[in-house]
C-alpha cells in the first residue's frame, strides 16, 4: 500500500530540488537523487511530484508580457537618468552661486 505524503511535505520537497538544481547546475534526475533521502521519499515519487507540481516554462504570452516590461523599465531607467543629470547641472550651479 502506498503511503500518504502531506501536500506540505510534497511542495517543500519540489522546492527542494529545484533549488538545488538552481544552485548547483546539473540534471533535475541529480537533485532529486539527493534530496530524496533526505526526506525519506522515493525517487520516483519525487520525480513525479517535480514534472506534476514544479515550476512551468513561460508561455508565448508571457514572453510578449515579459518584453513589454523590459520596454517599460528601459524606459524608466531613461527618464531617471535624465532626471539625473538635471540635478547634477542644478546642483553644481547652486554651489557656484555666492551666497
Amino acid at each position: 500500500m502506498p503511503k500518504k505524503f502531506s501536500p506540505e511535505l510534497r511542495d517543500r520537497a519540489v522546492r527542494m530540488v529545484y533549488d538545488r538544481q538552481a544552485r548547483e547546475g546539473g540534471p533535475r534526475a541529480e537533485s532529486i537523487r539527493a534530496i530524496a533521502p533526505q526526506l525519506g521519499v522515493g525517487l520516483e515519487t519525487l520525480r513525479i511530484w517535480c514534472n506534476r507540481y514544479g515550476p512551468t516554462e513561460p508561455s508565448a504570452g508571457s514572453s510578449e508580457s515579459l518584453e513589454e516590461e523590459n520596454r517599460r523599465l528601459r524606459r524608466e531607467l531613461a527618464e531617471s537618468r535624465r532626471a539625473n543629470e538635471i540635478l547634477k547641472a542644478a546642483s553644481a550651479f547652486f554651489a557656484s552661486v555666492p551666497d
